[in-house]
């Protein structure tokens, strides 16, 4: 769970003090947090009040106030708290009335000491992510806009540190990180913070082009330099004097042109394809990569002299996973960007959405995030992001075929929903290996898998499966 800067709290209601006391001890145990317990339901309120406590775990049959009329108190004190509500005469009734006045969960007793510790610490995650999701927008507003980097992990105040204290020299600076963390919202941080700002940064994705357009397009020619130039061009490296220039995959840079790039950073000058003169220029560059540069100039794929003095300084970004706290107000900045840009504003996301977020691997980093929030916004039937909007059934069916096991994202769901999502993919999953076998065939497909041709056809139309993609050319 989440640190944050007081310990959790949590708050026991009931009238049997020696049910209090071993509620204490169990709980005690198994939830890092501080207790505090009442036989009275008005006492509890004060304790809300003034302890402020993050869950609170009651009964129903109290002397002097009920624990359903309790739950509706404490969701005017603060809705942020998660409660959970307890009894010895349970009901159906009262558990469904319960969770519609806004109970997080239910329990009969006599309970599982286990399942009852899982239950507690869920509801301390829940209301940190909820409580989380209420500060982000004020969060928002408080970050340094003028990097455009999202967050107040360690991690990254520290490289947004370091960019400050570089944005304000002319250093040459290689910015290394996995793909998707931002290296280039990075670079462009570096510029704004520099007395180069006032101008454009030109940006060159190295692997983009062939050489020859690239050494073109970097350094410019002259009128009959090649079949074609019937003009002077000015290169990029000209068009940035004064200013920024990033090289983007600098890695890819082809070693020809690597030996080019080294004569900019020595001598500050360029020399346009077809002319004798060279040309002063007065450009910052800075360089960004996700590959090993070291283990390509082992392998002789990169210039050892090019990366020493692209090395100057290094600004290493974090990967998500490096950040794992930040994700909340990342997933908020991207929802409030996307909802305006699709005129959806008022879209927020449930605690179990943020729970699923927090919860899940992130091989794409940030851009992978920035993805799933732009597909959840644009595809959610409502104005709240539950879990199922932010997992796709690529996902689902990925999961179920390497673990055999259900996303946990899918038990925040009503059961139909998360049975179509389990299901779903394995249908689609089946069809389209059935189809590939029958190279297309539906009649054949539908035979191999005993079922009627008209119900097949139905499940390929639910799950828009062409069989002319299995069909041979």
């Amino acid at each position: 769970m989440p640190q944050d800067q007081k310990a959790t709290r949590l708050l026991i209601v009931d009238d049997e003090q020696d049910l209090l006391n071993l509620l204490k001890k169990v709980l005690s145990k198994k939830c890092d947090c501080d207790i505090a317990l009442t036989t009275s339901s008005l006492e509890a309120l004060e304790l809300v009040k003034n302890w402020q406590p993050d869950v609170v775990l009651t009964d129903i049959l109290m002397p002097d106030m009920d624990g359903l009329q309790l739950l509706q108190s404490i969701h005017l004190i603060d809705p942020t708290i998660s409660t959970i509500i307890m009894t010895g005469y349970g009901t159906i009734e009262i558990a469904v009335q319960a969770l519609k006045d806004g109970a997080y969960d239910f329990f009969a007793k006599p309970f599982d000491n286990d399942k009852i510790s899982r239950v507690v610490r869920r509801a301390l995650e829940r209301t940190y992510l909820l409580r989380e999701n209420l500060h982000l927008q004020q969060r928002l507003t408080n970050t340094t806009e003028l990097t455009g980097l999202i967050g107040h992990s360690p991690p990254l105040r520290r490289a947004i540190d370091l960019m400050s204290r570089l944005g304000k020299s002319d250093a040459t600076v290689l910015i290394r990180g996995e793909s998707g963390t931002g290296k280039e919202v990075a670079a462009r941080a570096i510029h704004a913070m520099s007395k180069r700002a006032e101008k454009k940064m030109i940006t060159v994705n190295c692997p983009a082009l062939p050489e020859h357009i690239l050494e073109s397009e970097l350094f410019g020619y002259c009128k009959g330099a090649f079949t074609g130039a019937d003009h002077n061009k000015n290169g990029l490296f000209l068009e940035a004097d004064g200013s920024t220039i990033l090289l983007d995959e600098i890695a890819d840079l082809p070693l020809g042109l690597q030996t080019k790039l080294l004569r900019v950073l020595q001598e500050k000058e360029i020399q346009p394809l077809g002319q004798t003169k060279t040309i002063k220029v007065d450009v910052r560059i800075l360089a960004a990569t996700n590959q090993d540069l070291e283990a390509k100039m082992a392998r002789g794929e990169f210039r050892e002299d090019l990366f020493y003095r692209l090395n100057v300084m290094t600004v290493t970004l974090p990967t998500l996973e490096q950040i794992k706290e930040d994700i909340p107000l990342l997933a908020q900045h991207f929802l409030i960007k996307y909802a305006r840009e699709y005129e959806r504003e008022g879209m927020e996301f449930t605690p179990e959405a943020l729970q699923c977020l927090m919860r899940r691997q992130w091989k794409g980093n940030v851009r992978q995030l920035q993805n799933i929030i732009n597909r959840a916004v644009l595809l959610s039937d409502n104005r709240k992001i539950t879990p199922q909007e932010l997992t796709s059934l690529k996902e689902h069916t990925k999961t179920l075929e390497t673990h055999g096991q259900v996303p946990a994202c899918l038990y925040n769901l009503p059961y139909r929903q998360a049975k179509e999502e389990v299901i779903g993919p394995f249908t689609s999953a089946y069809l389209r290996h059935c189809l590939a076998a029958s190279r297309g065939n539906v009649t054949a497909a539908a035979k191999a898998s005993d079922m009627e041709r008209q119900a097949f056809q139905r499940l390929m139309r639910r799950y828009d499966i062409d069989a002319d993609a299995f069909r041979a050319p």
